[in-house]
């Protein structure tokens, strides 16, 4: 019982940190940073955002999620983060990218004079410019500063969402998920969406995902119009929401790509309204993999160790194989309480297992050789007690495990 507890406790530690704060104001997120594009031939700014269990001493890396008009979308997804991170997505640093000027310029693909029959002022169609800003200035600012790894994902709406795509079919090297919420593929007479059907079919999206939404806003003048009929409209009213359905329509009939798709509409929501539900849900869709699995088996003290271990193994490896490098199947503190509550349980071979893991996915952890000591302590083994205390004391140089040490060494 005290394990299961546990295990729906540990979901909920960020949100009793937050409470249990005091801060000067309710919510204060991203770090203000910015930086010269010699390619834009401008200063851009950008906001960061580190997980809050981060440590400088441990020098733990974090994937990234960069995200388009972070100025205004970082909020939203640094509280998904805040609430899924751990269970449903990993930590991450969250990069919001500022599009308040030159956003048109920026985020749109090719370039036109007319729209919808009007003429059309002003810069844009600028895309692979700013992609390249992406790609060699950005990303590697990021990269040299922030303690992130290479696994990567984008995020825009609308012109944003439109960038997004255009990443995915012509830049599909530099990031690995995509989430793109009511995208204007319709821009430039449905350009880009040509361009995807002619790539999605031969490109290689092996452990690459991508989620699309779409409002509810089919007609601006005929609620007749819905999702059961707006492809047999053939207005300019409807080609904003039929060029989002063509594209979903080539991703799912080109699985053999091993792009991971995901859709979501959202009949109730408007384009100014869907960012904040389809990034809740996108994250989630985009990392569905992470998600940890058997738990039900963790719960059990019936379950073998054999077993156990089957499982740690296939979680680790299917984590390198979608991150592209080794990543902990868990959580330290997770591995270090399923010891002691397996000890507890006089289950002390399970114990060890736990507390070997432990160290095998954490071997610069202090806690993890200190928690090790403890075991062989109890096991009455004070040789193992002391060098597992030793080591701890090496990694940390603490007082607490100095003292540790030397109460083993006098006994």
């Amino acid at each position: 019982m005290r394990l299961m507890l546990y295990l729906g406790c540990l979901f909920f530690l960020p949100f009793l940190t937050i409470a249990q704060s005091s801060p000067q104001f309710l919510s204060q997120v991203g770090q203000v940073d910015s930086l010269y594009s010699n390619t834009l031939q401008e200063t851009r700014t950008i906001y960061v955002q580190l997980p809050e269990s981060y440590d400088p001493t441990r020098k733990q890396k974090y994937p990234v999620a960069y995200i388009l008009d972070g100025e205004v979308f970082l909020p939203t997804l640094s509280n998904v983060h805040q609430f899924y991170s751990g269970g449903f997505m990993p930590e991450m640093v969250l990069v919001g990218i500022s599009n308040s000027e030159h956003r048109t310029r920026d985020l749109t693909t090719s370039e036109i004079k007319m729209k919808y029959g009007f003429p059309f002022n002003e810069p844009n169609g600028q895309a692979e410019s700013f992609f390249t800003f992406l790609q060699n200035e950005l990303i590697p600012y990021v990269e040299s500063k922030y303690p992130v790894t290479n696994y990567r994902s984008l995020i825009g709406h609308s012109y944003g969402g439109l960038f997004t795509i255009f990443a995915l079919v012509h830049h599909p090297e530099v990031f690995a998920n995509y989430l793109a919420i009511d995208p204007s593929l319709d821009w430039d007479d449905q350009k880009l969406l040509k361009q995807a059907e002619a790539k999605l079919p031969t490109q290689d999206y092996l452990y690459k995902s991508v989620y699309v939404s779409m409002s509810g806003q089919l007609h601006p003048q005929n609620p007749k119009v819905t999702i059961d009929n707006v492809m047999k409209d053939s207005s300019e009213f409807t080609l904003f929401a039929r060029s989002i359905l063509r594209f979903r329509e080539l991703a799912e009939n080109n699985s053999e790509n091993a792009l991971n798709f995901h859709w979501q509409f959202y009949p109730t929501e408007i384009h100014g309204t869907i960012p904040l539900p389809s990034i809740g849900d996108g994250m989630q869709a985009l990392f569905s993999w992470f998600q940890m699995e058997n738990t039900d088996r963790f719960n059990s003290p019936d379950t073998p160790n054999k077993e156990l271990a089957s499982i740690i193994r296939y979680r680790a490896n299917k984590l390198a194989l979608f991150f592209g490098y080794p990543v902990p199947p868990y959580p330290e503190d997770l591995l270090n309480v399923l010891g002691l509550m397996s000890w507890d349980m006089e289950q002390k071979e399970k114990s060890k297992m736990f507390f070997e893991f432990a160290l095998e996915y954490y071997p610069r952890s202090a806690a993890a050789h200190a928690a090790m000591a403890d075991f062989y302590e109890r096991s009455e083994d004070k040789v193992q007690a002391l060098k597992y205390a030793t080591q701890a004391y090496e990694l940390s140089g603490s007082e607490d495990h100095k003292r540790r040490m030397e109460a083993l060494s006098n006994k």
